[in-house]
């Protein structure tokens, strides 16, 4: 392709990282579809998670790694990728979760011939050793702002968003959920979210992923409801209570 700019921008932050960060890169350097770039920002990691970043940033000049100088959570982090990022398409992956071979063709496919703004796919878990543990999640056909509300089921390293069509996109600055409240963001323009229901990623629970709280994500909800999205306490209960459901619905 005669292009200046890639036309995917990968969304990678990275915190001492050192234990899986490789195989996530190769997932995306084994991709059938080689049209991107991989924007890593290390938020000031203490293993040797940079030493490993410059091998492959070396090899591969797709691989653009941005060192911050304070360490600032992962919400920081995106962002300063997402403000670096030249491509039409951005997508995100975090540094323990990995993609299969054809997500990206099969989602830009997905996406181009559809006229699509925003989309996810299906996943599967994985343990820390890499193994499936034999639960996928499935993707639903289509979610609008009132459903993400009340399920929260997009995966964020199966996210794609065209930014041609929905404009800049920032995650605020909140510990976690930074993700879902970018989706909420983005769908409250009037947007739909469409799912392509392939198993098409591969997402880490191993016991030390801040995600493996549920306490503390579900407090996280609740914030989210109330402080960033303002929804008043009877709305927030209605869609508290779906969330909880649907999160309970897909772990069994």
């Amino acid at each position: 392709m005669d292009r200046k700019q890639p036309l995917v921008s990968i969304i990678t932050p990275s915190y001492n990282a050192s234990e899986f960060i490789e195989r996530t890169i190769t997932s995306v350097r084994k991709q059938t579809f080689q049209d991107w770039e991989m924007i890593i920002v290390d938020d000031c990691s203490t293993d040797d998670t940079r030493d490993k970043l410059r091998v492959y940033a070396e090899e591969d000049k797709r691989i653009r790694v941005i060192h911050l100088k304070n360490n600032g959570g992962a919400a920081i982090a995106r962002n300063t990728a997402l403000q670096n990022a030249e491509g039409r398409y951005i997508a995100f992956l975090d540094s323990d979760d990995c993609w299969k071979r054809d997500k990206l063709e099969k989602q830009i496919q997905f996406m181009q011939n559809n006229s699509y703004a925003f989309t996810f796919t299906g996943y599967e878990l994985i343990d820390n050793d890499g193994n499936p543990v034999h639960k996928q999640v499935e993707a639903p056909r289509r979610i609008s702002y009132e459903d993400m509300l009340k399920n929260t089921i997009v995966g964020c390293l199966t996210v794609m968003i065209d930014r041609q069509q929905t404009g800049p996109v920032q995650m605020p600055n909140i510990r976690t959920r930074q993700d879902f409240a970018t989706w909420l963001s983005v769908l409250k323009k009037g947007f739909i979210a469409y799912g392509l229901n392939e198993n098409l990623a591969e997402y880490r629970v191993g016991n030390s992923s801040i995600s493996k709280n549920k306490w503390k994500a579900a407090k996280m909800n609740w914030f989210v409801y109330r402080k960033v999205e303002k929804l008043n306490v009877i709305k927030a209960f209605w869609c508290f209570s779906h969330y909880a459901y649907h999160a309970v619905v897909k772990r069994i």
